[in-house]
C-alpha cells in the first residue's frame, strides 16, 4: 500500500503543470517504483549492454525447431522492442506492412524499411499488431506509397538497445532515432545533406479505417486507429482504438493527407485504405527534427496529456538515460557472474523479453478502456490496468517470474484480471485486445490467481476473484454470452464426462476439438482453483474440485501407457498415432501432452506403472528427439526426472537444452517466445530452478548454468546462487545447501526463496545414480 500511495501522490503532482524538468524527474521516479519497487542499486557494470534485441527475430535455427511438423512455429516472433519493461507501447523498425495475424512487424532478414512503428504486438506471439501507428521519414520527392518510400535496409550502422534505436536511410540520406517512455515516443531524425524532407504518418488499419488531422499553426497531428477482436468474435470492434497525439519540434513548410499513392492539401482524412498525412520541410546537413508522440488507448486528449506529463520537451539524450536507468535497474535484481560473455547476453536478453508483457493499459491520470466495452473509460483510484495476457502460455513461467521478482506488479496483474471479470460479467480465458477471445485452451487465469493467491499476493478483491474463478469452473454461459467468448469451452461436456469426449468438436472457438488437451488443463485448474477454496473454508467446492483435478486419469489409456482421445461410451479414438499431431491434442503430441499433470505427478506415476516407468517414458521421449522446447506444453518435462531415482537426468537435459536451443543470433530461439515463456523459462533453468506447478510454490532444481547469480528481492532480501563445479564441465549435483542445512530433495519452496539466503550447489562430474 505504501507503493500505492507514492505512485498516486506522484501521479497528482506531475499533471499540475509543473515545469519540464521537475517532471521528468518524477516520470523516472515512477518509472522506478513501477517496475523495481524496493529493488537496491548494484555498483556494478552495466547489464544491458548484454540485451540483444535482434534475437528472436528470424526463423529458428536451433536443433529441435527442425524436428517439427508445423514451420509456422519456429518463428520467434520477437522484436527490437525500444520501451520500459511492461510499457503501453513499445517503438520498433519496420520492416513488415499490415496488422494481420501472425505477421510481426519486424523480421531480421527482412530488405525494407518502412518506418519506425508505435507498435502493440504481442512479443513472440502468433496473434496481430493493433492500434498502432508508423513514422516514416523520407527526403527529395514526397512519396506516400508503401511501394514507392521503402527504403533500402542494412543493419550497417544500426544499434539496437532496449532503451534507444538507430537505424541510417543512405538512400535517403537521413538518421532515424527513437527512444520511449511507458506510453511516449521520441524521434529524431537528422538530414545528412541538404534537402527536402517529408514526415509519412500512417495509421496501420487493414481495414481501412482510421483517422488523422494535422493543425498546422500548432505543428500539431492527431488521430487513431481502430482495433478490432480476434479469434472469438473475430473482426468486430473492440470498443476503443489507438490513439496519438504528435508534437512537431520544427515548422513544416507544406503538409497533407494521403490515401495510398492519391494525395491531397486536405488537412485530415478518415476510413480509407492505407490512409496518412505528410509534413515537408527544407533542412540543412545536419538539422534535426524531433517527433514527440503520445499515444493512449481512450482518447487524443489523453494521448497528449500523456505526452505532456512524461516527455514534454526533453531530449533525446535525457529520454534515453532515463529509460536506460529503469532497465538497468529492473534487469540488474539479478546479477550474474560467470566467465561466459556469451551466457550473459543469452540470459539478459532473455529476462528482456520476459519484460514485455501483460501491457500498461491505463494513461496517467488512471483513465483505461473498460473491457470488452463500447468506448467507454473507467479510472482506476490506485495501481495500474493491464492487458495482453497470452495466458494459455504465460501462467507457466513468465508470470510466476513477475511473481517473484516484482510482486507489486503481479498484484496489479491480478487486479487487472479481476476488473475484467467483472466489468465483462465472466473471467476471460485468455484477455488480449482488452476483449474475450477464447483463445486457446484451459482457464488460467484461474492458475495465476491461486499462484498469487497462494504466494501472499492478495492486495485485491480475493472474494470477487473466488467468485468469478468458480463461476468459469461451475457455470456454462448463456448461448450469446458463450459464443462471445465467455466461459470455458465445453464445459458442459467436462462436468457430465469428467473429460471431453471426441463427438463435443468445440465449435465456438479458435482452436476447435483438442479435447484431451483441454481435459487436461481443466484438470488442473480446478486444482489450482481447489487450493484457494480449501485456504478460504469453502469445503464443498473444495472436495468437489479436488476429485475433477483427477480426471486426467480419465483421458489416460493405461494400456497405451499415453493420453488418447476418448469418446462419450469410453471407447478409444483410433488410430493412434503417439508421435503425430492429433485433433484432440494443442499444439504438439499424445506423447509430449501425456507429461502435463503438473499438479499431481505422483498420481501419474501410479498409472504409468512406478517412477521407473515415468523414467523409462522421458528417457524414450528425448531418445526419440520428440521433446520439442519450441512450445509451452512440454516445458515442464525436462524437470520430472526429479520425481524419478534419476535426478540427474534432469540436470543432463537441462543443461543441454540451455546449450542447445538457446543462442545469440537472430534465429537463437526454438520457437514462438510467446509474450515471454520461452525467455523466462531460461532464466529460470539459468538459475536452477523452475516453477513445474506454479500454483504449488514449489521450485524444481536443477544445475545453475551461472557460477553466482544474486537476486536481489523487493522485500530488501537476496538471495544468492553460488555454483561449485569439480571441474569446469561439472554439472550433476553431489550436494544442495540453502543457508548452510543440505537439501534432501531437489526442490525447494518460494517462501525460502523469499527470506533470502544463500544456495549453493555442489556439481560434479559424474552423476549420483541410485
Amino acid at each position: 500500500m505504501i507503493f500505492l500511495s507514492h505512485i498516486k501522490t506522484a501521479r497528482q503532482f506531475i499533471t499540475r503543470g509543473q515545469n519540464r524538468a521537475t517532471r521528468l524527474i518524477v516520470y523516472t521516479g515512477i518509472l522506478f517504483f513501477l517496475v523495481t519497487v524496493g529493488c537496491e542499486t548494484f555498483a556494478q557494470q552495466s547489464v544491458i549492454q548484454y540485451v540483444q534485441p535482434f534475437s528472436g527475430t528470424s526463423a529458428s535455427t536451433t536443433l529441435a525447431s527442425q524436428h517439427i511438423e508445423d514451420k509456422t512455429e519456429r518463428l520467434a516472433n520477437t522484436i527490437p522492442a525500444v520501451a520500459p519493461p511492461f510499457s503501453m507501447t513499445q517503438w520498433t523498425p519496420q520492416t513488415q506492412l499490415s496488422e494481420k495475424k501472425c505477421l510481426a512487424p519486424y523480421y531480421y532478414n527482412n530488405k525494407k524499411f518502412y518506418g519506425i512503428r508505435a507498435s502493440h504486438w504481442i512479443s513472440g506471439s502468433c496473434t496481430q499488431d493493433y492500434g498502432s501507428f508508423t513514422i516514416m521519414p523520407i527526403s527529395g520527392k514526397l512519396r506516400t506509397s508503401a511501394t514507392d518510400y521503402a527504403a533500402d535496409y542494412t543493419h550497417a550502422g544500426e544499434v539496437a538497445t532496449p532503451s534507444y534505436y538507430k537505424t541510417s536511410l543512405p538512400g535517403y540520406n537521413l538518421l532515424a532515432e527513437a527512444t520511449a517512455t511507458l506510453r511516449c515516443g521520441l524521434i529524431k531524425v537528422t538530414a545528412l545533406k541538404a534537402d527536402s524532407v517529408y514526415l509519412l504518418i500512417t495509421p496501420n488499419s487493414d481495414q481501412a479505417k482510421g483517422y488523422i488531422k494535422i493543425d498546422r499553426q500548432k505543428g500539431e497531428i492527431s488521430g487513431y486507429n481502430p482495433v478490432h477482436r480476434i479469434y472469438q468474435g473475430w473482426g468486430q470492434p473492440a470498443g476503443f482504438s489507438g490513439y496519438f497525439f504528435i508534437r512537431i519540434s520544427k515548422v513544416f513548410t507544406t503538409s497533407g493527407v494521403f490515401s495510398g499513392a492519391s494525395v491531397s492539401t486536405d488537412q485530415s482524412v478518415e476510413n480509407q485504405k492505407d490512409l496518412g498525412a505528410y509534413l515537408g520541410f527544407k533542412l540543412q546537413k545536419g538539422e534535426s527534427i524531433s517527433i514527440y508522440a503520445g499515444t493512449s488507448f481512450t482518447s487524443i486528449a489523453a494521448a497528449k496529456l500523456n505526452l505532456e506529463t512524461e516527455i514534454n520537451s526533453a531530449g533525446l539524450a535525457t529520454i534515453v538515460s532515463a529509460t536506460n536507468q529503469v532497465w538497468e535497474r529492473s534487469l540488474g535484481q539479478i546479477k550474474v557472474n560467470d566467465a561466459s560473455e556469451k551466457n550473459k547476453r543469452i540470459f539478459y536478453t532473455a529476462l528482456y523479453h520476459a519484460q514485455q508483457h501483460p501491457r500498461l493499459f491505463n494513461d496517467v491520470d488512471g483513465g483505461y478502456p473498460e473491457f470488452a466495452g463500447n468506448y467507454t473509460k473507467k479510472t482506476l483510484k490506485q495501481g495500474n490496468y493491464y492487458d495482453d495476457f497470452s495466458m494459455w502460455d504465460i501462467y507457466r513461467a513468465q508470470l510466476p517470474l513477475v511473481e517473484l521478482l516484482k510482486p507489486d506488479l503481479a498484484n496489479d496483474f491480478a487486479n487487472s484480471l479481476v476488473l475484467k471479470g467483472q466489468q465483462g460479467g465472466w473471467l476471460p480465458i485468455f484477455p488480449c485486445w482488452n476483449n474475450y477471445t477464447a483463445a486457446m485452451i484451459g482457464d488460467h487465469a484461474t492458475a495465476f490467481l491461486a499462484s498469487a493467491y497462494n504466494k501472499g499476493i492478495r492486495s485485491y478483491d480475493v472474494k470477487e476473484a473466488y467468485r468469478l474463478m468458480r463461476q468459469n469452473a461451475f457455470q456454462m454461459p448463456d448461448s450469446a454470452q458463450y459464443l462471445n467468448g465467455k466461459g470455458r469451452r465445453g464445459i458442459n461436456s467436462y462436468l457430465k464426462y469428467g473429460y471431453i469426449p471426441m463427438e463435443d468438436s468445440i465449435p465456438d472457438a479458435f482452436h476447435k476439438r483438442e479435447q484431451v488437451s483441454r481435459t487436461l488443463e481443466y484438470a488442473y485448474d480446478d486444482y489450482a482453483l481447489a487450493t484457494v477454496a480449501k485456504d478460504l473454508g469453502k469445503e464443498s467446492d473444495y472436495k468437489q474440485l479436488k476429485k475433477r483435478s483427477l480426471n486426467y486419469k480419465n483421458v489416460f489409456d493405461q494400456q497405451e501407457g499415453m493420453v488418447k482421445g476418448r469418446f462419450a461410451d469410453g471407447n478409444w479414438y483410433t488410430p493412434f498415432y503417439p508421435d503425430h499431431r492429433e485433433p484432440y491434442i494443442t499444439e504438439g503430441t499424445p506423447r509430449q501432452y501425456t507429461f502435463y499433470v503438473p499438479h499431481d505427478i505422483p498420481g501419474l506415476i501410479k498409472l504409468m506403472g512406478g517412477e521407473k516407468k515415468l523414467e523409462n517414458k522421458l528417457d524414450s521421449l528425448f531418445a526419440k528427439k520428440e521433446y520439442w522446447h519450441g512450445n509451452e506444453p512440454g516445458h515442464q518435462i525436462p524437470f520430472l526426472y526429479n520425481y524419478t531415482h534419476s535426478p540427474w537426468k534432469t540436470q543432463l537435459q537441462v543443461s543441454r537444452i540451455l546449450a542447445e536451443e538457446y543462442s545469440e543470433g537472430s534465429g537463437g530461439l526454438s520457437g514462438n517466445d510467446d509474450a515471454g515463456q520461452m525467455s523466462a523459462w531460461y532464466v529460470f533453468a539459468a538459475l536452477g530452478f523452475y516453477p513445474v506447478d506454479p500454483v504449488s510454490g514449489n521450485y524444481q532444481l536443477t544445475s545453475p548454468l551461472f557460477k553466482q547469480a544474486v537476486i536481489s528481492l523487493t522485500n530488501g532480501k537476496k538471495l544468492t546462487i553460488t555454483t561449485i563445479r569439480k571441474g569446469k564441465k561439472s554439472i550433476y549435483s553431489a550436494k544442495i545447501t540453502l543457508n548452510g542445512k543440505s537439501l534432501t530433495k531437489n526442490q525447494i519452496t518460494h517462501q525460502s526463496f523469499v527470506h533470502g539466503g544463500e544456495l549453493i550447489f555442489y556439481l560434479q562430474d559424474e552423476p549420483i545414480k541410485r
